[in-house]
């Protein structure tokens, strides 16, 4: 685990960090997570793929042991961009996979379109460069909102509810999630592990997301990873993303999971090892 400093409008701010696999690995891959989740998300990937290269798995600034901005207009892409810059760049490498779900995916995205961008590869995890308002306002019922729980079980309950499109997964994954995904409050209850101030921007008008002059300058091979049953990624967006994509790009989908998959099952994992190491 470490930490590096971030830089935004309103100063400098702490962005945690998981890394796995020897550090001396020259094959980097950086795995971000989704709007309210953070890094230990990726603890079975990483788990995996740390046999083969080196990992690294950050908390989005206001997430998970990332320090909370002082100003929430500061959460947005620019920040998130500068923020994962610096990360690519304590890492030492000259170029690095990346692995993004939803939020992560698109934080990747525009890294790749960068001149001179130092991803080699990209996996989308259950987004694209269309989003439906729909998806969006899905969202808003519930990023935000800050509840409280008593114990550890009322989280996993809650997460269970919410995130029910991810899919069927076991007993010990939920409580994974749950464990990694609250706080332990001085009063002894439990909140959920991010800044409810990244909603904010959920409370203006929300309108479809439109980012495809974006997708066409890509130049790398990407990786389109779908829930068969997900609302954010349409699978008329899927198909006409791999139809655009830079040679060497794939779509695969899983069956009874909406948004998104949580690349904990041995097929996904496997989908993301075929690849990054073919």
């Amino acid at each position: 685990m470490g930490s590096i400093a971030g830089l935004g409008p309103h100063g400098f701010h702490r962005v945690h960090y998981t890394e796995w696999g020897a550090a001396d690995n020259p094959h980097v891959v950086v795995c971000v997570h989704g709007l309210t989740r953070n890094a230990r998300d990726f603890d079975f990937l990483a788990q995996r793929l740390s046999e083969r290269c080196r990992v690294i798995c950050p908390d989005i600034a206001g997430r998970g042991f990332s320090e909370r901005l002082t100003h929430a207009e500061d959460y947005g892409y620019p920040l998130y961009l500068a923020d994962m810059a610096a990360l690519i760049a304590r890492t030492g490498a000259d170029r690095v996979d990346w692995v993004g779900t939803s939020m992560g995916g698109l934080i990747g995205m525009l890294l790749a379109v960068q001149p001179g961008s130092p991803l080699r590869r990209l996996v989308m995890n259950d987004v694209g460069p269309f989003v439906p308002k729909a998806a969006l306002e899905r969202l808003a019922g519930y990023v935000g909102q800050d509840p409280r729980f008593d114990t550890l079980e009322a989280v996993e309950r809650y997460l269970r509810e919410i995130f029910a499109p991810f899919g069927p997964l076991t007993d010990e994954q939920w409580q994974h999630l749950a464990q990694h995904g609250a706080l332990r409050l001085d009063n002894g209850r439990y909140a959920l592990a991010y800044d409810p101030a990244i909603g904010n921007a959920f409370k203006a008008p929300l309108q479809d997301v439109n980012l495809w002059p974006v997708w066409k300058a890509l130049r790398v091979p990407v990786l389109v990873m779908r829930g068969a049953e997900s609302d954010l990624l349409l699978a008329q967006t899927a198909k006409e993303m791999v139809e655009s994509a830079p040679a060497g790009s794939n779509l695969v989908e899983f069956a009874g999971i909406g948004h998104a998959p949580a690349l904990m099952a041995d097929d996904q994992i496997a989908a993301v090892e075929d690849f990054l190491f073919r």
